[in-house]
């Protein structure tokens, strides 16, 4: 009998034990199956990503095009507006240096003398010379005035032929002395 008490002592721990076991290997198959969900979602993750990626390298590739071109065009306007700069400071300076010619001939032609029309054709500081920031020429005289205003009204028709634009500025100027 003690041997049929220790035997069922031990099925005792046994079956103990065996119930800890089954539910330790439950828990193990539930952690299993939820691991598997996370694998395949991860695949099928990866799989997405794998996908869009010539996607993303194809819009990356346009977009980048895109840019260039911008790029080039920018580069384009910004050298055409660099020649038009050009060209406008070298009309603007033709355009004060006529100013200044009709200046000295007008002042010779109302009876000023010779030292007023030199006077005259440097410019005050306030005259047109100093509007574009340029310092009149010295020592000018009323002949060499004289022969400018002729130059430029051939050149540019600048007599009584006068552009509106070319009135606007004259006037401008001779408000500023």
């Amino acid at each position: 009998m003690l041997l049929d008490i220790v035997v069922s002592v031990l099925m005792v721990a046994t079956i103990a034990y065996a119930t800890r076991l089954n539910s330790r290997l439950a828990a193990l198959r539930k952690n299993r199956d939820d691991l598997a969900r996370t694998i395949i979602g991860f695949n099928e993750a990866t799989l997405r990503a794998e996908s869009s990626i010539p996607k993303l390298r194809k819009a990356a590739d346009e977009a980048g095009h895109s840019l260039q071109e911008r790029v080039e065009k920018a580069q384009s306007l910004r050298d055409d507006l660099a020649f038009m700069i050009e060209r406008a400071d070298t009309m603007a300076n033709r355009l004060e240096n006529a100013v200044r010619s009709a200046r000295a001939e007008g002042t010779t032609r109302s009876g000023a003398s010779g030292a007023e029309a030199a006077a005259a054709s440097r410019a005050p500081a306030s005259g047109p010379a100093m509007a574009s920031g340029r310092p009149a020429a010295p020592g000018r005289s009323a002949q060499q005035a004289a022969v400018a205003q002729a130059s430029a009204t051939a050149e540019y028709g600048l007599d009584d032929e006068r552009s509106e634009a070319e009135r606007e500025l004259l006037r401008a100027l001779q408000a500023m002395r």
